[in-house]
């Protein structure tokens, strides 16, 4: 069971002691997606949705996600976050609109925030979808991936 970091010596979940570790300024940049009807583009766009400010809504469910990841994935530690930034993109395809979202978050400590980014990425769609499925259940989720990671031993670029 050595061999895992993650799993003690009686063969049980463990969080890792990451005190030994550089305290470093660290980043991640997480990417996802959700495509949408021309509908619900428009009422995005001009801010009609019945349930209020799509994506001012979003970015908060985003920013908050990041802050209670360690309460969601059970082996990620709590971190003091230094920030945390949640920004759109439009791209229009055939006959629908996907929305790109982009999640940077930072923090100085000894573990780094790719967990915090994917989270806040991942949740920013759900929100999304949330606010408006009444009006179509047949929205898409596109891919949530690590777009870049810096701090700590290595760094990570797609």
């Amino acid at each position: 069971m050595s061999d895992f970091t993650h799993i003690n010596a009686q063969g049980h979940a463990k969080m890792v002691d990451v005190s030994e570790k550089a305290i470093t300024k660290r980043t991640a940049i997480a990417k996802s997606s959700i495509t949408v009807n021309k509908t619900i583009y428009e009422q995005i766009t001009h801010n009609t949705a019945k349930k209020g400010n799509v994506l001012n809504t979003a970015q908060i469910a985003g920013i908050m996600a990041a802050k209670q990841t360690s309460q969601l994935i059970p082996m990620c530690h709590p971190l003091p976050l230094s920030g945390v930034d949640v920004s759109f993109d439009w791209q229009q395809n055939e006959s629908d609109y996907t929305l790109l979202i982009t999640v940077t978050v930072s923090t100085t400590g000894r573990t780094g925030v790719e967990m915090e980014a994917l989270t806040a990425a991942s949740l920013t769609a759900l929100t999304v979808y949330d606010m408006c499925k009444a009006v179509d259940k047949g929205m898409i989720i596109g891919e949530t991936y690590l777009m870049q990671k810096t701090g700590g031993k290595s760094d990570y670029n797609r």
